[in-house]
């Protein structure tokens, strides 16, 4: 029966909602939701649901939880979130993303051979805002103590019982953990074995980490004991990371091992609350956080695709995955080169980028018939009345844009995009799927996503990473550092919004997403994985939109990858993260007749059973005041609900 589920969505067959045929159940609820990556990270949001917490208070447990389990991410990494407060009827944006530190330069990184910053170790690092944005949550629109939220976060970090997934990350990463020795502290608990890293089931402990998260709460209590408000005493522990001893040790450690990060920029770095963006997509208002992250793109994506009558094409039929892919060709390469930090800017584009006028204007760029391997960023100042300051910049990155290196548009192939072989036949396709784990590896792997919800009314989105394994560790810390510097670069021509400078923050991929429909929170959704975040969670939330799929559908329903975009995560030269043409990833189970007709639109197919990406998702169900969760058939993501 799963099997033909799969092979129904493939062919273009949208299963209504009364169709429960998933691999995994629909989750529901009447009280709370909890989704996020691992199942012991959703319990612990279960644990403080059950304390009658809210969903913001459960959400900052979970994501304790996860950093404690290096869930492709870690203490050391950036927190990035929306908020419905139903007090205010609206949503905020919680901006918890680390800056580049002193000396972080262009020519400091150039003048190491580097054409962007490295994607491992001290120098990839900016600040931590994980624990920043944990406080400010919960100080602000939570309930619960520090000490109540990180209980199961602690309890873990005395002990728990490790993943094979989180393990076997720690032994392929031992080549780089080696040259680290706080990392390897951790890390390797079998020195000198075959197998250095934890075994699957193993008892995985951190004292040094349980150490600083004690120091957290030892600093909030003694707050409380000297009559300070329950906001005042988790800010008492804000202030010890940021300015205090834990400070000290973790610029110590960082500077020790070659990091940049002054004690400084950490007193400096504050999590900020921002106005979101959002559009409205058929009467659906669809927020996203600022150009500082990859969001806008799923923005720009649906005012494009208003334009056209996707549930007449049928999903994903030719028609529509050649529609949906050359719309995000055109959204990526305004992304590639108009997003950054806002706060860097005087000249931003955002408003002319998001203007319904210029999104028609774009689809109209859209041939119905062909790839588009040209398809670069448009200009959206006149939109805004303005004239575009960086028409030359736009000339220069022509020099940046050459891909072929005399052979066809797509066929340079990256070290991580091993997989991708235009001319092979679909056997041997598959069979670089199932050697060659590096590309898989990467293009699912990044974060983790963390979703709540509750029955008074608060909604939250959370996309965290940072300080991913195989991470460098700050001294005794027991925090992984970041390492998202990757995601600057180092020339204006490439993207003149995103050059390395310290106290900026990079335009990063991560990007929680929230719906609300007649002024009310309707969907919260978030998925890992990179540059395919938005590209999932755009196809996802069609899914759901125009296809009338459950949230669990929607979660395992196939969808398609470009990789005609610059990568924003691994490889050091330009040569690794240039575009790539007409390379597109589908289904396995895409019919021949769907492959055919691809092919002769110009696309250089690539094939994979994991398509849609690790997603997590709540559905708010107005009619039956209920809730819905989605987690994804991919990995380890795991919900609960009551």
């Amino acid at each position: 029966m799963k099997r033909i589920l799969t092979i129904a969505l493939s062919l273009g067959i949208a299963a209504g909602a009364s169709a429960q045929q998933t691999q995994k159940p629909p989750l529901h609820g009447k009280n709370w939701m909890a989704v996020t990556g691992k199942p012991l990270a959703a319990t612990a949001g279960a644990m403080i649901f059950q304390q009658n917490g809210n969903a913001v208070d459960a959400a900052c447990a979970m994501l304790a939880a996860t950093c404690t389990m290096w869930d492709v991410l870690s203490w050391g990494g950036e927190t990035q979130a929306l908020i419905y407060n139903p007090k205010t009827g609206k949503v905020i944006a919680i901006n918890a993303l680390g800056v580049a530190p002193t000396g972080a330069t262009p020519e400091f990184y150039k003048g190491k051979d580097y054409d962007f910053p490295p994607e491992y170790g001290p120098l990839a690092a900016v600040t931590p805002g994980t624990v920043g944005g944990l406080c400010y949550m919960l100080a602000n629109y939570g309930t619960m103590s520090l000490k109540e939220v990180l209980a199961p976060a602690m309890d873990m970090a005395a002990g728990y019982p490790i993943d094979a997934q989180t393990a076997n990350q720690m032994e392929r990463g031992k080549k780089y953990i080696n040259q680290w020795p706080y990392s390897k502290a951790v890390f390797l608990t079998h020195p000198g074995a075959t197998r250095e890293a934890p075994e699957a089931g193993e008892i995985f402990v951190q004292k040094d980490l349980l150490t600083t998260l004690q120091k957290l709460v030892a600093a909030e209590q003694d707050a409380l004991a000297k009559k300070k408000s329950r906001k005042e005493a988790i800010m008492a522990a804000y202030d010890r990371f940021y300015k205090g001893d834990i400070a000290k040790e973790f610029v110590r450690g960082c500077q020790e091992q070659g990091g940049l990060i002054t004690l400084q920029d950490l007193a400096n770095w504050k999590p900020v609350e921002e106005e979101p963006l959002h559009v409205n997509y058929k009467g659906i208002e669809v927020y996203k956080l600022k150009e500082w992250t990859q969001g806008p793109m799923l923005l720009q994506s649906l005012n494009i695709l208003e334009n056209f009558d996707l549930k007449a094409m049928g999903y994903n039929s030719p028609s529509y995955i050649h529609t949906i892919y050359q719309t995000m060709n055109l959204t990526f390469a305004d992304r590639d080169f108009y997003y950054g930090d806002p706060a860097f800017n005087k000249n931003p584009a955002i408003a002319g980028l998001l203007n319904k006028d210029y999104a028609k204007a774009r689809a109209k760029q859209i041939n119905p018939s062909q790839n588009d391997a040209a398809a670069g960023p448009g200009d959206p100042y006149p939109y805004i009345g303005k004239t575009n300051p960086y028409l030359h910049f736009l000339e220069e990155r022509s020099a940046f844009m050459d891909t072929t290196n005399g052979r066809k548009p797509g066929g340079f192939v990256p070290k991580h995009d091993a997989t991708f072989l235009p001319t092979a036949s679909p056997e041997q396709l598959y069979a670089a799927n199932d050697i060659d784990s590096t590309y898989m590896d990467r293009l699912w792997r990044g974060t983790t996503s963390v979703e709540a919800a509750d029955k008074d009314g608060w909604v939250v989105s959370i996309t965290p990473s940072g300080g991913w394994l195989p991470a460098c560790i700050a001294g005794k810390t027991g925090v992984g550092m970041s390492q998202r510097a990757q995601s600057f670069v180092l020339d204006s021509a490439i993207c003149p919004f995103n050059v390395i400078a310290p106290g900026k923050r990079p335009r990063v991929t991560l990007t929680p997403s929230m719906a609300l429909k007649d002024g009310k929170p309707f969907l919260c959704f978030g998925v890992q994985g990179g540059d395919t975040q938005d590209q999932n969670l755009l196809q996802f939330f069609l899914n759901v939109v125009e296809f009338g799929m459950t949230v669990q559908q929607a979660t395992e329903a196939a969808n398609i990858n470009t990789n005609q975009l610059w990568l924003s995560l691994g490889g050091t030269t330009v040569k690794d993260r240039q575009p790539r043409p007409g390379s597109i990833l589908l289904n396995s189970n895409t019919p021949e007749k769907t492959r055919q007709q691809l092919q002769q639109m110009g696309y250089h197919l690539s094939f994979g059973d994991r398509t849609s990406g690790p997603i997590n998702a709540i559905f708010l169900d107005r009619a039956h005041n209920s809730l819905w969760g989605g987690s994804s058939n991919h990995g380890e993501d795991y919900g609960i609900g009551w």
